[in-house]
């Protein structure tokens, strides 16, 4: 009899079912915010190829990453490899300083997606998704401007980013009520100090059979141990340079990445493993985000590649940040999320 999810593994990567669509993906995916920035092109392309021949088959990027020269990278990366990588990049943030260069109109998606196509060096792109919410914008507008793009077979499916899950879900009834091609992704912020989405977001995306492929799943270096607490912020850290990201790795998130760290020691383990398989592990979780900046820490996120989370270490972790609350405001660009953030 025919398994519509079999157990299949490439190296020591599991790969898992992509929502409702029927392919599937790495457990891991490979985020590239860093590359063509942060982390040089050539050696961008070096992480690249190393988690390619790992086993991940799931890349992610934006054409605002690095002003599009992340983007760029990775077209460059996917030479003789294209069809074996299911690639994913996002449209909504401004990409210039004229009004109709940003947001989710036709005009302006229909124009990014050809820019993102030209950048990648790719006749279509495998998964376009709407980095965030446009509020105060009919959302039919936007629909039938991605079921174009897949008409044209230039994007093969579409989903959202850091939406909330009553839009989500308007979406999916807008596409059914018009009969267009529908979201089958939500790519949400969740980590041990954010679970504000396993109230509402998780449930629904388990109703309607949406993958879940969660950004910052280390806290923005939080969780990575790059922020202890009581000790001066590193120079040209996130925090030291970015405003939101002071909403975000506050005193009390590093205290509580402390405690996560010591719990890893014991489980003979490193403070991003732990946290990063916690979240691999989460129910409804398809594959979280992993942002590697250098090759060790491409190599930090594959130790995790395979293995579970037994529920004496989760309950441990509920304890410091309980299910369903957080502990710092991962949502803080969202412009919709209101819930208290627990002081």
């Amino acid at each position: 009899m025919f398994n519509p999810t079999p157990d299949l593994r490439y190296n020591d990567i599991p790969y898992r079912p992509f929502g409702r669509t029927g392919v599937h993906v790495s457990e891991l995916c490979l985020g590239t915010m860093n590359f063509g920035g942060k982390t040089p092109e050539a050696e961008s392309i070096q992480i690249m190829q190393a988690a390619f021949d790992a086993g991940i088959n799931f890349w992610d990027t934006a054409n605002v990453y690095n002003d599009g020269e992340s983007e760029k990278a990775v077209g460059k990366a996917l030479a003789g490899k294209r069809d074996e990588v299911f690639l994913a990049t996002k449209v909504f943030f401004p990409v210039g300083e004229q009004p109709n260069q940003r947001g989710l109109s036709r005009y302006h998606i229909m124009k990014a997606c050809e820019e993102s196509l030209r950048r990648l060096q790719t006749d279509h792109i495998d998964l376009y998704q709407l980095h965030r919410p446009m509020q105060g914008f009919p959302q039919d507008e936007t629909l039938r401007a991605l079921d174009d793009l897949i008409t044209q077979g230039k994007v093969r499916y579409i989903g959202v980013s850091t939406f909330p899950a009553w839009k989500t879900v308007e979406g999916i009834h807008l596409s059914e009520k018009f009969g267009l091609n529908r979201y089958v992704s939500e790519q949400p912020p969740y980590n041990l100090l954010d679970r504000r989405i396993e109230n509402e977001l998780v449930p629904m995306a388990l109703e309607y059979n949406l993958a879940i492929l969660p950004w910052s799943p280390l806290g923005g270096g939080v969780l990575a141990g790059r922020y202890p607490p009581h000790e001066a912020v590193p120079e040209g850290s996130r925090l030291d340079q970015t405003v939101f990201y002071k909403e975000r790795i506050t005193m009390l998130a590093r205290e509580a990445a402390a405690r996560v760290g010591e719990i890893a020691e014991e489980a003979g383990m490193t403070l991003p493993e732990l946290a990063l398989l916690w979240v691999k592990e989460q129910p409804g979780i398809t594959a979280p985000i992993v942002g590697p900046r250098t090759m060790n820490h491409l190599q930090s996120a594959l130790n995790v590649a395979g293995k579970s989370l037994d529920d004496e270490l989760a309950a441990k972790l509920d304890e410091i940040c309980p299910p369903g609350s957080a502990i710092a405001d991962f949502h803080n660009t969202s412009m919709w999320m209101k819930q208290k953030v627990l002081v």
